[in-house]
């Protein structure tokens, strides 16, 4: 383990006045203990509401590592802490005491399971002192490249919400070098752009030129409990390798795990690659985006009970106001009464669906 790295804050680099309050002496540690890398980590006050500049500007916090911080005087006890993974999962600590609690282990909520991919980041080194603000994110890939099948690479889904833009989740480009995208007639196109994303939601969106299909819609009315719903996606692929895969189920909760509002509940089987594809409605509507599945190992060790398709997609309405924000105006459409034949809504979305490949 590196030794831990100590950054000296003022008070106005956590966003903090200096009201009467204990005064810190000795910094605390911040330990991720989590398996999965961490790219962002922010420390504020408690009760403050937003999460001010990321700590981690000289690169990512490696899992097991410790992060070492001392505020300024004044700064009181009660801190909130977010640190944001590399599979773009976050974990949140929120009025740590930091006079009682001198080391805060950051991990992952029981069952979460993490969603990077074994050797997706580069070895770096802990983050060194220093307040040098973090490069853009994402790849620059330049037009004509093609695919390189000696580099690291990983996979994911994605779907086209307006012309040349592909939806997919942020964990799925997090720390590529070149990122392409395989359309449903076998086009291999580079995304020549650095992505925007929004970790929080987990969502990213690509400008990928070369028309990858036709846009799908957004559905305008809300989403029930018990609703029947249809994955479509690309599960443990490779670059050439086998087609898309269609799964089945119902929408199981309208919250996701410790009541994320922001997400979904599913029944329909997920596997690693179906990351950032659509979750539809059975008239063929986007209802959601592809996140996660629960850790069903982890929970059996806690619980010694085995968890059955128990998985989580991102709503439409997080998805909608992120398209808003970056500038992009989705296709809306009702859904009425009814329902069509999976089938039939896999053949709607098949050429709307890309495989996504991310290199490293």
């Amino acid at each position: 383990m590196k030794p831990p790295v100590t950054l000296f804050l003022a008070a106005a680099a956590l966003g903090l006045a200096t009201p009467p309050a204990l005064a810190q002496s000795e910094p605390f540690r911040i330990v991720n203990q989590t398996p999965v890398p961490a790219t962002a980590l922010h420390a504020v006050r408690s009760g403050r509401r937003d999460w001010g500049g990321n700590l981690l500007n000289r690169g990512p916090l490696r899992s097991g590592a410790q992060f070492s911080l001392r505020p300024a005087d004044g700064a009181g006890c009660q801190f909130d802490i977010r640190m944001v993974l590399a599979d773009g999962q976050e974990v949140v600590r929120r009025d740590a005491n930091i006079c009682t609690e001198r080391t805060v282990a950051m991990s992952l909520p029981l069952g979460l399971a993490p969603r990077v991919v074994p050797g997706a980041l580069p070895d770096t080194k802990p983050p060194a002192e220093g307040n040098t603000p973090p490069g853009p994110a994402g790849p620059a890939t330049p037009p004509g490249a093609r695919p390189n099948a000696q580099a690291r690479a990983s996979s994911g889904t994605g779907f086209v919400v307006a012309e040349g833009r592909v939806m997919t989740n942020h964990h799925v480009i997090e720390a590529c070098s070149r990122i392409f995208v395989r359309s449903a007639d076998g086009r291999v196109l580079p995304v020549p752009e650095r992505p925007v994303s929004d970790p929080r939601r987990d969502l990213a969106l690509l400008r990928v030129p070369g028309n990858p299909g036709p846009v799908l819609s957004f559905r305008a009315n809300p989403v029930r409990r018990g609703e029947s719903v249809v994955t479509y996606g690309f599960p443990l692929a490779g670059l050439l390798s086998s087609g898309p895969t269609l799964t089945t189920g119902e929408v199981s909760a309208l919250s996701g795990l410790g009541d994320n509002q922001t997400q979904f509940q599913i029944s329909a089987p997920v596997q690693q690659g179906n990351s950032g594809g659509p979750l539809l409605d059975r008239q063929g509507n986007v209802v959601g985006v592809i996140v996660s599945k629960l850790n069903a190992a982890r929970v059996a060790q806690r619980t010694g009970d085995i968890p059955q398709n128990v998985n989580f997609a991102v709503k439409g309405s997080e998805a909608l106001d992120f398209l808003r924000r970056s500038g992009v105006t989705p296709t809306m459409r009702e859904s009425p009464g009814g329902e069509r034949s999976a089938a039939e809504v896999g053949e709607q979305v098949h050429p709307s669906t890309v495989f996504i490949r991310c290199e490293r």
